[in-house]
């Protein structure tokens, strides 16, 4: 399926010259076409993320509005919906909740960090986040990857920023500081009666977290370790190693089979939307794209300087060989001020001295995957941090007003990885 949308971008491509259209015009046309079937980005179109978000404030109450908004974020997220949507998708719910329980409105952003950026990104195993799959190609590990250090990770997360977050709510209401009033970027009302039940909401995402399970435990049975593909004109065929694809392709045959499920459930809600919902997507995935490439040049740039060469040398230095990874990885997503342009930077230059090291300690691939992957969500949420910047454009504050909590939500995000180490080498947990 995978293979027929990437056809499909190139012919439309190959029309659009042969009718004399201008390729450069068309040849992004088509790519965000093709990134368009691959992101369940029609969850949004669907409506189907609006009645998650009424059915888990209706199941955990209004008056818990923080931690309602976080499991709504998460379940968004670990579903497989970008994290840019998840943003949009979440706002307008957190808005309305946040002011009838006359919490401040600078809180939101902390709130939605929390459950969309943090967890359900990198530390939950099977999250078909971006992050959680890179590690996959250079350690030769699936998205499944050391479960129990994942979800241990994922559970001082989620505790301890909820025990932050209610503390500043606390420490607010103590100042007699409500939602306040004068906000800019306020949504219309979001707690109106949905007629999508519950359970037909939540199946794509389901479908999503079962599909890649299952693709991840049957493509190795499928397929040979090494793949030879003979194209005309090559006198060596194209050599794929398995393992370092199974992921990527196992979550997206999960999100096509999530994408689907929309499909069958609201296929005239999408129709209905699908004009304006492919300009907010195609505007979304513009938004990441030039986010996370500008962010990763940036950083590829950094890296190329001979200056980097003892920045690499002196986090080499760093005898432990997790402890070096997480420094190196969160450093990294932080000079890039992104979490997938710093985690990839890092892996390409260093992988295999993390595994070499790690291998003479006797540490498995999949410790060094799942470290990896939650050092990435680290310090990458700096004030120049794409998803930082969209998240407080969206709600319509700035960094002086609410990105305190944010940096306190990825403080916390760090010393879970720090914590996940400990728990590692004192139980052997993986």
């Amino acid at each position: 399926m995978t293979f027929a949308i990437v056809l499909g971008a190139l012919i439309l491509l190959m029309l659009a010259a042969y009718r004399g259209y201008s390729v450069i015009l068309f040849a992004p046309v088509a790519a965000l076409l093709a990134v368009l079937l691959t992101d369940p980005g029609v969850i949004e179109l669907s409506g189907f993320s609006q009645a998650i978000a009424a059915a888990v404030i209706r199941l955990v109450g209004q008056q818990r509005a923080m931690l309602s908004i976080v499991l709504v974020c998460a379940l968004l997220t670990y579903g497989g919906v970008s994290l840019f949507v998840v943003v949009f998708a979440a706002y307008p719910f957190a808005a309305e909740m946040f002011r009838r329980a006359d919490i401040p409105k600078r809180l939101i952003p902390g709130t939605i960090a929390l459950g969309a950026f943090t967890f359900t990104m990198d530390s939950l195993p099977g999250t078909p986040q971006i992050q959680n799959i890179i590690p996959t190609t250079f350690f030769g590990t699936d998205t499944w990857a050391a479960p129990y250090l994942g979800l241990s990770g994922g559970i001082f997360i989620l505790v301890s920023g909820l025990a932050y977050l209610d503390w500043r709510r606390r420490v607010a209401a103590r100042n007699h500081e409500g939602y306040g009033a004068g906000h800019s970027n306020e949504p219309e009302q979001a707690m109106a009666a949905d007629t999508t039940h519950p359970a037909i909401a939540i199946l794509p995402l389901l479908v999503v977290g079962i599909a890649n399970l299952a693709f991840t435990r049957l493509i190795p049975r499928i397929y040979p370790a090494v793949v030879e593909t003979h194209l005309v004109g090559l006198a060596q065929p194209l050599v794929t190693q398995l393992t370092s694809v199974t992921a990527i392709w196992a979550v997206l045959g999960a999100l096509l089979a999530g994408i689907g499920t929309v499909l069958v459930f609201a296929f005239r809600a999408v129709i209905r939307k699908f004009a304006e919902g492919t300009k907010a997507a195609v505007g979304g995935a513009l938004l990441a794209s030039m986010n996370t490439a500008s962010e990763y040049g940036f950083g590829a740039v950094i890296a190329a300087l001979p200056g980097f060469l003892f920045i690499k040398n002196a986090l080499m230095a760093i005898p432990d060989p997790l402890v070096n990874e997480a420094v190196t990885v969160t450093t990294l997503a932080g000079i890039t001020g992104s979490a997938s342009g710093g985690l990839s930077i890092a892996l390409a230059a260093m992988a295999e001295q993390f595994m070499a090291s790690a291998q003479s300690a006797g540490i498995s691939a999949e410790v060094l995957h799942r470290v990896a992957a939650m050092a990435s969500g680290g310090m990458d949420t700096l004030p120049h941090n794409g998803a930082v910047i969209t998240l407080l454009a969206v709600t319509g504050l700035t960094h002086r007003q609410s990105y305190k909590d944010i940096f306190a939500i990825t403080c916390i995000k760090t010393l879970a990885v720090f914590v996940v180490i400990g728990l590692y080498y004192l139980t052997g947990l993986v």
